[in-house]
């Protein structure tokens, strides 16, 4: 039986974290399974699965505590396995001019219509023609099993605002 952690690791941005964080997670027993890692704003930020065997996890953890003398900090929590959520998967793009609370609006909504949210990625940048910002979020989804297809969901999240662009593609 697989066993696994999900870990949390955040540090000032700089060469090696990668590194020491795969190093002390080798050299415990572990196996790095898969991650999504991101430099935002000067900071290293990441998330890691690592299957490791029951009897081993305490002390992968209290060395990966250890990097905390490096300005490394990693927390972890034990998780169940990796099974696929249900319902028809979706890639989501939307696009539109930034504002205050668009991410919340967004969560909000895919929230109430009991839309899973698996991997999102945000980010802001100067529209081509104009000085404006543009928000840009893209996400991987699964529907919920029954009850909402992919055009109801477009014409909800289309309803959040005049200048929404939404691309629904099948995964």
């Amino acid at each position: 039986m697989n066993h696994y952690l999900a870990l949390t690791i955040i540090a000032d941005d700089r060469p090696g974290i990668i590194e020491k964080v795969a190093d002390v997670v080798s050299a415990n027993g572990g196996n790095w399974l898969e991650s999504n890692m991101s430099r935002l704003a000067g900071k290293f930020a990441g998330i890691l699965l690592v299957d490791i065997a029951e009897e081993k996890q305490t002390a992968l953890l209290e060395a990966l505590n250890t990097l905390g003398n490096q300005g490394i900090r990693v927390s972890g929590e034990t998780s169940v396995g990796t099974e696929q959520p249900q319902g028809e998967h979706l890639m989501l793009t939307v696009v539109g001019n930034d504002r205050p609370g668009i991410v919340g609006e967004l969560s909000s909504l895919l929230a109430r219509l009991h839309v899973n949210v698996e991997e999102l990625s945000t980010s802001c940048e100067d529209a081509p023609m104009s000085s404006e910002t543009l928000f840009r979020a893209t996400a991987k989804i699964s529907l919920p099993s029954s009850g909402l297809n992919r055009d109801q969901l477009q014409n909800e999240l289309e309803s959040l605002s005049d200048d929404l662009m939404v691309e629904l593609e099948s995964v």
